[in-house]
């Protein structure tokens, strides 16, 4: 079965994540948007949060 399209499930830890669920790509926690794996550069492992780029991923930090 293809994972294309498919909303994957990770788990963030500091560096590195491991893939739980099949799929090809996570969604922005602040934007919304598709995040495909092979692009996915920025999380939180404490949020455990995906975050489309980094400017995104400093605000977040920011907030608190």
């Amino acid at each position: 079965m293809s994972q294309s399209g498919r909303l994957a499930r990770l788990h963030y830890l500091s560096g590195s994540f491991r893939q739980l669920s099949g799929g090809d790509h996570v969604i922005c926690a602040v934007s919304g948007e598709k995040i495909p794996l092979d692009a996915l550069r920025y999380w939180c492992a404490q949020r455990q949060e995906a975050y489309a780029t980094a400017e995104i991923s400093t605000r977040r930090h920011l907030e608190g």
